[in-house]
């Protein structure tokens, strides 16, 4: 029986967010592990977790917090270190861009690297398959996805901020494989589509090149990059693809 009803939807978009959620289990852990040792509080770093919700940035926050950084700077920082979002959004507006604005902006909120890989990938399973009445319902899929991954971050941050008091090397224990491992599983199936490949490849060649500059600008500078990059290559593909 195909799914029709938005609680299915929302079940569905949450089972097939799983894998992601165990990969970004011990990534949790890890940041909860840092807030823990940090100068922040341990309801700090829940709430970081709780109103920033983007582990990347979170992560760099918490560095710079440690090393005394201006609050302009990690707020720069962490700003152009989510500018992929930009691409994530731009990627999936024919699916919101009928929804008033309220669900926009929950969808919004709730849009990290591992949801966008979920979403994408079963809207390209339904391409040319779902008729444009189911799509039109496909946000109940996104926010299932969502929900998943945000409660499951909120949980394991938790965990982290319990365990961290505890053993305060946990962050030295190599459980960060799995955000490697993560990631590569949401970059490779999304590299075969010209604009994000050749977003990545000036992204990673960039970021490989400038890693030693101070402040992690390099980073910023290949993020930067990167969403420029995969936005003209998307624009380019676009007017091609009319102009044929």
């Amino acid at each position: 029986m195909s799914v029709t009803t938005p609680t299915q939807l929302c079940l569905q978009g949450a089972r097939d967010t799983l894998p992601m959620l165990v990969g970004a289990m011990p990534f949790g852990v890890i940041f909860g592990t840092l807030a823990a040792a940090s100068a922040m509080a341990p309801w700090q770093g829940q709430l970081m977790s709780l109103l920033v919700y983007a582990g990347s940035s979170q992560f760099i926050a918490i560095g710079l917090v440690a090393g005394h950084t201006s609050m302009l700077l990690i707020w720069l920082t962490t700003f152009f270190v989510n500018l992929r979002h930009m691409l994530y959004a731009a990627s999936l507006l024919p699916l919101v861009a009928h929804l008033p604005l309220r669900w926009r902006l929950l969808l919004g909120a709730l849009l990290t690297d591992e949801t966008f890989a979920v979403v994408s990938a079963r809207l390209q399973q339904s391409a040319g398959q779902t008729s444009a009445s189911s799509l039109r319902d496909m946000h109940w899929y996104f926010l299932g996805s969502g929900l998943a991954m945000y409660l499951n971050w909120q949980l394991w941050t938790l965990v982290g901020l319990g365990f961290g008091s505890v053993f305060p090397q946990m962050q030295n224990w190599g459980l960060d494989f799995a955000m490697v491992a993560t990631f590569i599983a949401i970059i490779v199936p999304q590299v075969r589509r010209f604009p994000y490949l050749a977003a990545a490849l000036a992204a990673g060649s960039l970021s490989y090149l400038l890693q030693h500059l101070p402040y992690k600008s390099g980073l910023l500078i290949a993020v930067v990059s990167g969403v420029c990059v995969g936005m003209l290559a998307s624009r380019a593909a676009t007017a091609q693809g009319e102009a044929a």
